[in-house]
């Protein structure tokens, strides 16, 4: 199996006899720090599985992001609303919000926690109140924000607009899912978090920073970047997914594929949020 860009997936330990199964306590990896390592997924062996357990299926993996996604849009509505009634709110929400869904990110990868349900919903709870907030800031002209909830919704059809176009791609295999194309999209991800990094130690003594987040002309230029390495992560991570079903995963690991996915979508929405308040602001 490829590597994928996305650790939630690419960080599953191998053991003599097959996979380790979700949660094991035995190995730890970043998801956040990006540990862009070897390849540790193998199509030698299948999981396996005891009696008492079954083999992720494909309805698993929807089941599962759909309750995932699902959480992560009520808390975002939820958030959104109540950042509307008291603006103050703003603020220690997308603080809070973010801190949260990173600590819960970190825990789950290093502490193989990604097949537990609680920590992923758990993510997604915290993840919709960044977004919920986040949105408000974007699209409230209190913020400096442009286009209202109308914004929001562009955005949202753009998110899943990428994310089954990418499903359509994958499945048609109009792009294969090689060995150069992992590491040209691992090496991409790379260079956007050193980028992006960059810019936020660069504006705290320039203002603006590199320039890469001002609206301007290569502003715009780098979230497409990031857009594009997003949506190519997909492929990665629907290839990942795959060959967990091959290999006869546990059914709880359709938690972790859930949760690899929602990592990824939030980053696509807030890209692809911030394109569009970019060409809203004239």
């Amino acid at each position: 199996m490829r590597t994928t860009s996305n650790p939630v997936f690419r960080n599953l330990p191998k053991q003599e006899g097959g996979y380790a199964s979700f949660g094991s306590a035995t190995a730890g990896a970043g998801q956040m720090t990006q540990q862009f390592g070897q390849p540790q997924y193998t199509q030698a062996e299948p999981y396996t599985t005891g009696p008492a357990q079954r083999a992720m299926t494909i309805d698993d993996v929807v089941t599962k992001t759909g309750i995932t996604l699902g959480v992560l849009s009520i808390a975002a509505i939820i958030s959104y609303s109540l950042v509307h009634g008291n603006t103050s709110l703003a603020g220690p929400f997308v603080i809070v919000g973010g801190l949260v869904g990173l600590v819960l990110v970190l825990v789950a990868t290093f502490g193989r926690k990604m097949d537990n349900p609680a920590i992923v919903l758990a993510y997604a709870a915290a993840e919709g109140v960044f977004l919920g907030a986040l949105s408000f800031m974007f699209t409230n002209i209190e913020f400096g924000g442009v286009g209202g909830t109308a914004l929001i919704g562009q955005a949202v059809l753009g998110t899943f607009g990428v994310f089954f176009g990418m499903l359509v791609v994958y499945k048609t295999g109009a792009i294969r899912v090689t060995p150069r194309l992992t590491r040209m999209i691992v090496g991409a991800l790379i260079g956007v978090v050193v980028l992006a990094l960059g810019n936020l130690v660069a504006s705290f003594f320039i203002s603006g920073g590199l320039g890469l987040r001002d609206g301007g002309g290569l502003a715009i230029v780098f979230s497409l970047v990031c857009i594009g390495i997003a949506a190519f992560s997909f492929l990665l991570d629907f290839d990942a997914a795959d060959q967990l079903i091959r290999a006869q995963a546990p059914e709880k690991a359709a938690w972790g594929v859930a949760f690899g996915l929602t990592v990824t979508l939030v980053w696509l929405y807030v890209e692809i949020l911030r394109l569009l308040s970019y060409f809203n602001n004239d």
